[in-house]
């Protein structure tokens, strides 16, 4: 393929992150109310990860995606201006663009690999960005920073159940719309299969 020639399965797995993140967006400004906190953040990172055959791309794609997104929701939502970067926004970035190296791990989409990646991105998630509001956060209950001990870091883990209920939720639904749909569409289209596949036909 020409350097200068568009390649189409980029072009579609671009347009496809783009569109989770615009839908995204819809969903926190309560356009879609019934979808409030299924996120697909999640599944935009692993689909990135799994299907770009460079990993650069792979992960800075969903991520760019991601910080977008947070851009107009945060002036939607949370704040009277623009804000760009908010305080723990490396360590939330971070986190996804390590989802999407748990795609780079996925060599055959099916139904238990992608599954066994949501739930995994999910646990990733809570782990990792929950310890970044252990250490920097307040406890809701209180207005007081948690104790950094055992006991303050379970009961931080703890009230962030439900949001890791929401974005295993959200990893399974949307992974099943973006993987399934792309994997049709490969199907539909040779020319977005990946090309050693299409050596192969």
């Amino acid at each position: 393929m020409s350097k200068n020639t568009i390649d189409p399965r980029t072009t579609i797995l671009i347009i496809m992150i783009l569109a989770a993140a615009a839908f995204r967006v819809l969903q926190a400004s309560n356009t879609f109310s019934i979808f409030t906190n299924l996120t697909p953040a999640g599944a935009m990172a692993l689909f990135g990860g799994t299907y770009f055959r460079n990993r650069w791309k792979a992960m800075l794609i969903p991520v760019a995606a991601m910080w977008i997104s947070d851009i107009f929701i945060n002036r939607l939502l949370y704040f009277d201006h623009w804000v760009f970067f908010y305080s723990g926004s490396w360590l939330v970035y971070g986190t996804f663009a390590l989802m999407a190296v748990i795609g780079f791990f996925i060599s055959k989409v099916n139904l238990t690999t992608v599954a066994i990646a949501g739930v995994g991105a999910a646990l990733l998630h809570w782990v990792v960005s929950d310890f970044g509001v252990w250490l920097g956060g307040t406890d809701f209950t209180t207005g007081l920073p948690f104790s950094k001990d055992w006991s303050g870091l379970v009961r931080c883990y703890t009230f962030a159940l439900p949001f890791l209920r929401n974005m295993l939720i959200g990893n399974l639904l949307f992974c099943g719309v973006m993987f399934g749909s792309f994997e049709w569409m490969q199907r539909q289209f040779p020319s977005l299969a990946p090309e050693r596949v299409r050596s192969q036909d």
